[in-house]
């Protein structure tokens, strides 16, 4: 029996859940009912998801185990509907502050998987050093909040196919997602342009060029090896040229800038952040590589313009040596607010948590399938459920292990908590599948057919591998 009191609240919280589990269901076009008892089965398995076929232990799922593959093998889900489903799950935006969205990219690695399909290489980190191995990369799309919690809103989580280019991938989620912010009403026209936060691995110039006619701001962290120029001054058109130079003063590195003043900002357990005078109207010089190799000889590349801010760390409060200098371009129809952008990269970091909670609990990178597609399904359930955990936050107990600490007072649950008690709110609220219909074993395979062998599948790589081995 469920120990929290039935508040009108909470009634519009559970109808809430109810609504988006009925929508849920309708995005799984074929095997549907399969499918959502598999998600339902990674919310109520007490305990990591550590493979498909396990799911079909839980009570949850009322099929035998076939019914997993099955599903996941002939199984439909429209990814559109899925992400505008979501999308219309976002919490809002603060007054006067922008919808906040992360976007980065989370490995699968399938290394001695010689027959899975659609391959390509994906980094991945360890103590021995980062390294690349054969697997599936996911680009993931998360909506960011200001709290004391570490809950995102999950969005969209597309593989990179053999070929595709990251840019295009991240170019194209972004459009998906002001059209669908657009649709669900969580974008208005007066509203300040949503903020997409990226790491490092993005390039900024690119995304910018791309988004240019777009009502989005960008904010990508740089790498301190990135080369920016000053935009030209209106004298640098004498000395004899018949043009005006394109390019201003050369910044070296982005650490080589004016003298900073000090500045302390609240709410970061008093540390002491030097804030940088934003530099604006800065650009990189393109060349013919790149997404730039097909731009026509006959024009010149163009000038990408956006805002360079750095954020310095004084000290810590421990003791502990600063982290490097931060920096970060900005680009959008609207300026660059320092003050706001850099506290909202610093949340950015909420989607490492959620890559990590769902990899270790919800199975994210559990299914060691030898299709691709099987396992963008399997990925799409993850998303799904995490989004059922969001909404049940404030609607379970608090089922902590003896050795867990209390949690603070009107603080909301952590995703591993709301898990321990979805069970019981699972039981409470029902499911929209149906019951499944007794089946009959089929005839099984003809006499005399043979095995046919699977031929190996190598993974996509953009140049061929060089050789490790040692030559005299």
């Amino acid at each position: 029996m469920d120990s929290l009191q039935d508040t009108p609240a909470r009634v519009e919280a559970l109808s809430d859940l109810s609504r988006f589990r009925a929508g849920l269901h309708a995005c799984f076009t074929r095997r549907g009912d399969a499918l959502f008892e598999l998600a339902d089965a990674m919310l109520c398995a007490q305990g990591p998801v550590r493979s498909p076929v396990e799911m079909s232990l839980e009570p949850e799922f009322r099929r035998r185990h076939g019914s997993v593959y099955d599903a996941l093998a002939k199984g439909r889900i429209t990814g559109s509907r899925l992400r505008r489903l979501l999308v219309g799950l976002s919490a809002p935006a603060r007054a006067a502050e922008p919808l906040m969205f992360a976007i980065d990219t989370t490995a699968h690695p399938r290394p001695d998987a010689q027959y899975a399909d659609e391959r390509t290489m994906v980094q991945v980190r360890g103590k021995g050093g980062d390294r690349w191995l054969p697997g599936w990369p996911y680009s993931l799309v998360v909506g960011i909040q200001w709290g004391s919690s570490s809950w995102v809103d999950p969005i969209e989580a597309r593989r990179l196919r053999p070929g595709e280019e990251h840019t295009d991938v991240t170019i194209d989620q972004i459009t998906g997602l002001l059209e669908d912010l657009t649709a669900t009403g969580k974008q208005q026209p007066a509203d300040p342009p949503p903020l997409v936060l990226l790491d490092a691995g993005n390039y900024a110039t690119d995304l910018t060029h791309a988004l240019a006619g777009h009502d989005v701001q960008l904010l990508v962290r740089l790498r301190t090896t990135r080369v920016f120029y000053l935009a030209p001054r209106l004298g640098n058109r004498a000395n004899g040229r018949a043009t005006a130079p394109r390019h201003g003063v050369l910044l070296l590195r982005p650490r080589q800038t004016t003298q900073s003043r000090l500045r302390t900002h609240r709410g970061l357990r008093a540390v002491r952040h030097r804030e940088r005078p934003r530099l604006e109207r800065m650009h990189q010089k393109l060349g013919s590589i790149g997404r730039w190799a097909t731009w026509p000889r006959d024009k010149q590349l163009p000038i990408v313009r956006g805002t360079v801010l750095q954020v310095v760390v004084d000290h810590l409060p421990d003791g502990r040596k600063p982290p490097k200098d931060l920096w970060l371009w900005h680009a959008g129809p609207v300026p660059a607010d320092p003050d706001l952008l850099w506290k909202a990269y610093l949340r950015r970091f909420d989607q490492e948590h959620f890559h990590r909670f769902a990899k270790s609990y919800l199975g994210l990178a559990s299914a060691h399938l030898s299709s691709a597609a099987a396992t963008d399904r399997w990925v799409s359930l993850a998303m799904g459920a995490y989004a059922q955990l969001r909404l049940a936050r404030h609607l379970v107990d608090d089922l902590r292990r003896p050795w867990h600490p209390r949690p603070d007072p009107g603080k909301p649950l952590s995703p591993y908590k709301v898990r321990l008690g979805f069970r019981r709110l699972r039981a409470r609220i029902g499911t929209p599948t149906d019951s499944p219909q007794p089946t009959h074993p089929g005839p099984g395979r003809p006499k005399g057919s043979k095995n046919r062998p699977k031929s190996k599948r190598p993974p996509y790589r953009r140049s061929e591998p060089t050789t490790s081995k040692h030559t005299e």
